[in-house]
């Protein structure tokens, strides 16, 4: 006779549970990338459109356009005290001076490798050339220009605060908006100005690094509903512009992104190797950041997850990121400020019939390189193809042409943008002998907040010690659930 003992089932746990995959942010964005394409083909399908969406339209665009301003609305109050830390940080980072100039030079190269695949391909794949559309767009907006950009530097008040009022039908409707650019140029101020009070500052700085320790907790509120803001984005993009809106524009649009994949899967990776690094753990690192760009078509609003993973995975030491990422994400652009406008002011030649010459090539390239900071605040890649075609002397009106795609283009060229913005950093840190190396190799999990109570015990042990100096030394790290592990994922959804 045989006797069956039954285990009980550990307290606090359920007969099912999901794969320790399915719970990674990378997987979810995946998922939610499906769904909302099935989605917006069904809107699309049951009679959605732009100007008149029916209810499942117009519930993906409010869901799409509501996430995007949550993440807007911390932006500001992030750049800011970002900033100001960061400036404050270098003051414990040795070779300060020769790391800005670093980064910049960086920025700079990529940029010009960039550029120069986009004039190469707009050459050898003539989009421009017969594309059986004639010209029915006007464009009447926000155009780039040289002297508009050197007097934008000047903050005209302390927000960087701009209000613009547009009547229609006899009613006035005023935006308020802050301009990226210069909410970095007062912070900057206020930074060294911070620096050179010494330690009267010091009350300031601590409340600046307060505020931003709270502004980030927000936002990794925020950015772990990324999957439903997907959902809204894509499908409400899907549902507008659907396939039918390339139609013609089909060449341009695979240039395009034919450039940006040279640019994310050839010139990145070949940067990467050539700093002895791996390219499979780089595409890792900085993958939740590409993924969240794409969606959100937002360098600006994916700024914190990007400034994470460059410390968290590339290796990157922290008072450095806080630096050189926020600065890459209003002025390193390879995807809206290389790529497009060369390929794009290619096309405006070929469209209207004008012929290049080699030195509106060299121009093409010169503004792409020095004029990307110009787009910051703004209206990112379209004023930057304004600026160029404006320094070419060619026609405006060929950008109306092209706007019905942008937001097409947008998602590819925000992913390339942020892929850029963490790998400089990364090099620069790597030929300063300062990027924690053992970080950049260690195994991913796909999520980019497991490793909170771990910071967060790092931070307890580091205070406790400062205001003890003769305590115990803190216990080894493996006395914390390692990030990775269940019990360190459940420490961390319990601790948010």
């Amino acid at each position: 006779m045989s006797t069956q003992t039954s285990t009980p089932a550990p307290a606090g746990k359920t007969g099912f549970q999901l794969p320790s995959w399915a719970g990674s942010f990378g997987f979810q964005i995946i998922a939610a990338l499906i769904v909302g394409l099935g989605l917006g083909l069904l809107a699309k399908y049951t009679g959605s459109t732009k100007t008149s969406p029916n209810a499942l339209g117009g519930t993906l665009q409010t869901i799409g356009s509501s996430y995007v301003s949550l993440l807007q609305t911390a932006v500001v109050p992030l750049i800011f005290t970002a900033v100001v830390s960061s400036i404050s940080n270098l003051r414990a980072v040795s070779n300060a001076a020769r790391l800005a100039w670093n980064t910049l030079l960086w920025f700079a190269i990529t940029s010009l490798v960039a550029v120069l695949i986009g004039i190469g391909l707009g050459v050898l794949l003539q989009p421009g050339a017969n594309t059986g559309i004639s010209q029915e767009a006007k464009y009447a907006g926000k155009s780039g220009d040289w002297w508009a950009f050197l007097t934008g530097l000047f903050p005209k008040n302390f927000l960087g605060l701009g209000a613009s009022t547009t009547v229609t039908d006899g009613v006035a409707t005023t935006a308020v908006s802050f301009n990226v650019l210069q909410i970095l140029v007062i912070a900057i101020a206020v930074g060294v100005a911070a620096l050179k009070v010494g330690e009267a500052a010091e009350p300031f700085l601590k409340l600046n690094a307060s505020a931003l320790a709270v502004i980030q907790k927000v936002l990794w509120w925020i950015i772990r509903i990324a999957p439903l803001g997907t959902v809204g984005l894509i499908g409400n993009a899907v549902a507008v512009y659907g396939w039918d809106t390339i139609g013609s524009l089909g060449k341009f649009t695979v240039a395009i992104y034919i450039g940006l994949a040279l640019v994310l899967f050839v010139v990145y990776p070949v940067l990467v190797r050539a700093h002895g690094l791996s390219v499979r753990q780089y595409f890792s690192g900085v993958w939740p950041a590409v993924q969240l760009a794409f969606v959100s078509r937002s360098s600006i609003g994916t700024l914190p997850l990007t400034q994470r993973v460059t410390e968290r995975n590339l290796g990157v030491p922290r008072a450095y990121a806080s630096f050189a990422v926020p600065l890459g994400a209003t002025t390193k652009m390879d995807g809206c400020a290389a790529i497009y406008p060369a390929i794009a002011a290619i096309f405006v030649a070929q469209f209207f019939g004008i012929q290049l010459d080699f030195t509106q090539y060299l121009l093409i390239a010169l503004v792409s390189v020095l004029g990307s900071a110009a787009t910051a605040g703004t209206t990112g890649a379209v004023v930057m193809l304004t600026l160029t075609l404006s320094t070419l002397g060619l026609p405006l009106a060929g950008v109306g042409l092209l706007l019905a795609i942008d937001p097409i283009l947008d998602m590819g060229r925000t992913a390339v943008n942020v892929a850029g913005q963490a790998l400089i950093p990364a090099i620069v840190a790597r030929r300063q002998g300062i990027l924690d190396e053992t970080l950049y190799n260690a195994p991913r999990n796909g999520d980019p907040f497991s490793d909170d109570v771990a910071d967060a015990a790092g931070d307890t042990a580091a205070d406790a010690d400062a205001a003890d100096p003769s305590a115990v030394p803190a216990p080894a790290a493996s006395a914390v659930p390692a990030a990775g592990t269940p019990e360190g994922r459940e420490l961390a959804d319990a601790k948010a």
